[in-house]
This record gives structure tokens, sequence and C-alpha cells, in this order.
């Protein structure tokens, strides 16, 4: 067998294992001899030190373009959860996410110290996050929290990024790994996700690299491939819930590359295939079972501790499959009940879809945008140079294990396709480190062909990439020239794509530079969490409730506004017209200040709403108060309908009957159209007017999610 490293493009030897592989390399030889003429040679070493300078420069690049950065709006959630996960070994805080990269910074974090506050009852998400929020922002330093978890992600990354391209190697060839690692190190979604304590990036790179080793294990069913495929699935699992698609992909495809290329006198291999494929498959459940200490429950004693009950998680799923086999696999503890949790919530949330107003190539939409939403998003945050050799390497490539790359990338979009669209480009990562291998495919034809103005595209096309993404500051807001870049980007899209909070620190900066010595209070409709504003020295309209109150309950809003971008466009409900056409007095990227008077119900009601849920999801509820809020907030803006669902719920811990009916039956007025939001308010309302109050649980808020 030739050398891995140094192998062309096709490899009919390795290839062919059956009639329909030799159909295969007949059809695709003409194609691979016409871009083949000499292979471009690397030694192990200098392919390992260039593999180590591209990984280094990508770090670098990171760290310049997001030194400005503030936390995103996950980040002191996973951390919290992740020191509570090293030190207590308690999986409770956070479960709708796997511990791999909680478990990383969490041990950053409690070896360089870090004040974690003792449990208490957490009452739903929004309380858990208050806690975690308040752990990092209020008891620790900040500003220390995240260069050392910065540190702590670009160390986790570097690592995986420079495993993506030994897998690469090992897989394919040594040029095609470089090129796929220069792809990556180009784009700015990448750099943007490098530093940040999410599990986005960490799961793209090793869903990846766990394709990259599935296809030589599919390919020559050697044990050590057995072995890597195994730990990289396993960590797959580990970092995300969208892990679970990667592993369906491994177990379908090796079932049908194990049986289907068998002739008749070779049959006999079929059982060690099978038994190697299951090797991995529950070698990778192994690996996710030891991140949880080989324990079912969340903590220690046994008892639940959620935020929420697992049964009530699992009871907001809609369809009837799904909750059968998260049912089923909590009774056979088939996974650890905090991956239970998290898969429920990943299943509602991301496959279902959230009660949200989405802005979508510049159209409306309630829930999730049409299935073209991932394939387009892509395009338009990726340079249009990397699009373009990414683009060449699929029309070259010619290689049996390729095609399971780009089955896994078909596959992984057709799942995205079907769920909720609110995380935009960072929930189609592995899409993007998918597609980078076939820039890779682009560099080794390139550099092994002799066809001149295929080579002067490639080139030409780097250049581009080069020019559109090394030179751009804040790369988490970067949108390539098909929507006019990152400026205009926010007419067109308000998913998480365009900002995630990253601007708090300018905005305590103009805070303390320009509104604090005028003595106005501004308002603030940024994407910060309040317990970041307060650390940070930032007082705003709704801070002081008592002293507030009259600038909260106006829709006219005067004096300074500091608006996150992606809550100008256009929205179902909330919306902001008046400062839509108005012009800012300045702009930090997506941080757009105004000045003057604007009516702004939609953004009152939004305000009104907020400091509810405080109220509510507090160890002492405010119940009359938060109802008061409620019922302002519904009355300001109607078209908000879970507004109105939370008010009924409040209603009915204060035992108001008619008070609940009302709230839930103005909430089905405005409820979109979405036939099972519309029958679970319908079948609340019937309860409400015939069962005992104290007998019927509060209807689940939308607008929580």
């Amino acid at each position: 067998m030739q050398s891995v490293g140094e192998g062309p493009i096709i490899r009919s030897t390795e290839i062919g294992v059956g009639r329909a592989s030799e159909d295969f390399v007949t059809a695709t030889t003409a194609l691979s001899e016409q871009t083949k003429v000499h292979t471009f040679a690397l030694s192990p070493q200098i392919f390992s030190l260039i593999l180590l300078l591209l990984v280094g420069s990508a770090i670098v690049r990171s760290a310049v373009a997001t030194r400005l950065d503030s936390f995103t709006l996950d980040e002191a959630y996973h951390i919290a959860a992740g020191v509570s996960y090293v030190t207590r070994n308690d999986f409770r805080l956070n479960p709708e996410h796997p511990p791999l990269v909680k478990l990383w910074v969490g041990t950053v974090m409690s070896l360089t110290g870090f004040h974690l506050s003792p449990f208490r009852q957490m009452h739903d998400k929004f309380d858990e996050r208050r806690f975690a929020q308040q752990d990092v922002f209020l008891n620790n330093d900040p500003d220390s929290v995240q260069r050392r978890s910065r540190l702590a992600m670009w160390a986790l990354n570097g690592l995986l990024l420079v495993a993506f391209g030994f897998a690469v190697r090992r897989g394919f060839n040594r040029t095609i790994a470089l090129g796929t690692i220069l792809f990556l190190a180009i784009d700015p979604t990448v750099a943007a996700h490098f530093p940040v304590v999410m599990t986005d990036l960490p799961v793209a790179l090793l869903a990846a690299t766990t394709i990259t080793l599935a296809s030589q294990l599919l390919r020559a069913w050697q044990w050590k491939d057995v072995c890597l495929c195994l730990l990289a699935l396993g960590l797959t699992l580990s970092a995300k819930h969208s892990g679970l698609v990667i592993w369906m992909f491994v177990a379908l495809a090796g079932m049908s590359l194990a049986i289907l290329p068998l002739r008749q006198s070779n049959v006999q291999l079929l059982p060690r295939r099978l038994l190697k494929l299951s090797v991995v498959l529950l070698g990778a459940l192994v690996v996710l079972w030891a991140l949880y200490s080989f324990r079912f429950h969340e903590s220690r004693d046994g008892s639940e501790t959620f935020n929420r009950l697992l049964t009530d998680k699992i009871a907001d799923v809609e369809s009837p499959a799904y909750r059968l086999a998260l049912h089923q696999m909590a009774f056979l503890h088939a996974m650890p009940r905090a991956y239970i949790w998290g898969l429920a919530d990943t299943v509602h949330a991301g496959l279902e879809g959230r009660a949200i107003s989405q802005l979508a190539f510049g159209r409306l939409y309630y829930n999730k945008a049409p299935r073209f939403f991932f394939p387009g998003v892509v395009a338009v945050k990726l340079p249009i140079g990397l699009s373009i050799l990414g683009l060449l390497g699929v029309w070259f490539f010619v290689e049996m294990p390729l095609l399971t790359v780009l089955a896994a990338l078909v596959w992984f979009l057709a799942v995205l396709s079907s769920g909720a669209t609110y995380g935009g480009v960072r929930h189609a990562l592995p899409v993007l480190a998918l597609f980078s291998i076939f820039g890779g495919v682009t560099a080794h034809v390139t550099l092994s062909s002799g066809l001149k103005a295929m080579n002067a595209v490639a080139i030409l096309a780097l250049l581009a990439a080069c020019a559109s993404a090394l030179p751009v500051v804040r790369p988490w807001e970067y949108y390539n020239e098909f929507v006019g870049g990152s400026s205009n980007a926010y007419q067109y899209f308000d998913d998480e794509g365009i900002d995630l909070g990253q601007r708090a620190k300018e905005l305590a900066n103009y805070y303390q530079q320009i509104v604090f010595p005028s003595r106005e209070i501004p308002y603030i409709d940024y994407w910060a969490w309040d317990e970041e504003l307060q650390s940070r020295g930032v007082d705003w309209v709704g801070h002081n409730p008592i002293r507030d109150q009259q600038m909260v309950l106006s829709p006219i809003r005067s004096g300074t506004t500091l608006a996150d971008a992606k809550f100008l466009g256009r929205r179902l409900w909330w919306d902001a017209g008046s400062l839509r056409v108005a012009k800012p007095i300045a702009r930090f990227g997506n941080l757009l200040v105004f000045r003057g008077n604007f009516n702004l119900p939609g953004k009152t009601s939004a305000a009104l709403y907020g400091a509810a849920l405080q109220k509510i999801f507090t160890e002492k509820a405010e119940l009359q108060a938060a109802e008061s809020m409620l019922k302002q907030a519904a009355a300001l803006d109607p078209d908000a309908f879970f507004v109105n669902v939370e008010l009924g719920n409040v209603r009915l811990r204060l035992g108001s009957r008619d008070g609940a009916l009302s709230a839930y039956q103005a909430a089905l007025q405005h409820v979109p159209n979405d036939p099972s939001l519309r029958q679970s308010i319908e079948h609340q309302i019937q309860r409400v007017s015939v069962d005992s109050l104290d007998q019927i649980p509060a209807l689940h808020d939308p607008g929580l999610e």
C-alpha cells in the first residue's frame, strides 16, 4: 500500500474492494489523470512544523481580532457550571450541554481561583442563569475570569485543530491536511469562536475529525483506526448534543460500507467489520459516560436537582416519538440523566423550534426560517474566496473516502434544515469544518497539477479570501460582500451570527465617558446581562425599579438609547420601528447609539416582561408586582403572546380563575400559526375552566426558551 502522506487523489488499490468501488474508480480515473501531474511531497517533520505554525498563526490572529470582545451571552453560564462539575462533581447546572468544554474550562478556573456560591433551589433556566452570572460578574473579577477562560479555549481549540490536521493527513494526504487547516485559519467565524467558552467550535472540529477518521476506518478496517475513531466520536458526543447526528451517521455509513462492497467470496469479512463498528459506537458511549463520572444521577445523593423536572422537560417535547425515546432512555439509564435532560431541551428548542420572531434574508418568520437557511447563512458568513476554494474541491474530488465526507456534510445540513435557525452559523460550524476539507483538496490539486487556468483561479480565490477576512476585527460580526458586508447585515438577519453580547465593554466605556458625566440614565436595549452591566458600573432605566417606574412605563423614550443592531430589524413583536429609521449618533459595530424622542411601545413591553420574570423566578417571588408588569406589557404589545401566557400562570398561582382565563384567551388570540402551541393553550383554557386551580400546572412560557 502506498504512503497515505504522499498519495495522489485516487488510490484504486485501497478503494477497489468490490465491484461498486471498481466501477467508481474506472469512472473517475480519467478526471484524476487530467489533474495529477506529480505528487507534491512533504516530509513528516516539515508537515508537522507547518501544521503547528498554521495553528499558532490562527490563535494569534484570533487573539488580535477578538481582543476587545466581551463575554458572549452563554459563557458565564458555562464557566460557573464547569467549576461546579470539577469541584463538586455535580452536573445540575447547565445540563442542556454535555460536559467536555465545561470540564476543561472548569479545571482551569478551579486551579487558578474561582468563588462558587453554595447551591440553592433553581426556578427554571432564567433563575439558574442569574445564579451563574452573579458568580462570574459580581462574586469574581470578570476580566480575570475572561482572560483565563480565553487562554483555556485557545489551548483546547488549538489542540483540536492540530488533531484534525493529523486526522486529515491520515485519511487523505499531507497537502490536503495543510490546505484544510489554512482554510480554517483564514475563516473569520472560526477566529471568533476560538476563545469563547461555547461548544460550537469544539464539536465542529471533533465532528470533522471523526468523519475523517471514519473514512479511513471504513476503507482499511484496522484496529488502530477503530481506537482513534472511537475516541474522536466519544469526545464529539461529549461536546454537544449535535454529536448524536455524527454518531448516527457513522453507524449508518459503517453498516452500509461494511456490507455493500462485499462479494460472495469474502463475505466472511462481514462479522469482523461489524464487530469493529460496534466497538466504535459503544466505545464512544463509554467515553461520554466517563466524563459524567460513570454516574446516572446529576448529584451524588441521587435526588433530582435540575432547575426543572426531567419529566416536565420531556413533556415540553411535541413529538410523541421523541417523548417516548427520551422516557425510555431515562427508564433504562441508557445515558446520564443530565445528558437526557439536555437532549430533551435540544430536541424541543433545537429541532422543534423556539417561539421567536426571526429575520432571515430580509423576510420575517416565526419559530424558524426556511430549509435553505443554513446553506444560505454559510454562504454569506464564509468569505467568498473560501467558498470558491471549497466548491472547486467538491468538483475535483474523485476519491471514495471523500464521498463519505460529502455525505456527512449533506447529512448534517439535512438535520439542520429541519430544526431551529436562531443560532445562525454557529450551529452550522460542523458543516464549515467538513467543507474545509474540500478547500484542502483544491490546495492539493493546485500544487500537483499543470492546469494553469485552474491554478490561477485558486490563487486568486485565496488572495480574495485573505483580503476580505484577515483585516477584520470583531470577526463574530463578519458578513461577506453578498449582503454588503458586516455593517448592513442586520437589515437581513437577526440570528446569533449578528451579535451575542460581545460589545458590552464598549457600551460600558461609552456610558462612563459620555453618558455618566451628563448625569443621564440611558435606555439599554443591548444583549448583555444585567449582572455584567452592573459589574462594569453601568446604570440604566429599569435598574432601580422605584426610581425608574415612570420612565419604564412610558412608551415614549427621551434621551439616549444604546441598541443592539440585531433588535432593529423588523420583528413580529417588540418592533423598534422608530429607531430603525433614525440615524444613530454613534456606532460600535452592532452597538448603535441613538438620541432623541422615540415612540417604542414594543421596547417598553419587552422591558416590563423582563422585569416581571425577575420578580417571578426568584427564591421569594413577588407575584402581585409581576402581575402588574405583565398586564402592562401585554397591553403595550399584545402580539407578544407569551407575555399573556406568563400572566395567566401568575394569576393561576394567585388563585384568580377569571384572570387566568382572560390572559390565556388573549394569548390564544395572538399566537402565531403553530397548531401544537395553539392546542396546548386551548387545553390549558379547558382545564382552568373546570378543574381545581391548585391541581393545574403552569403552562410553559415559550418566551423563556
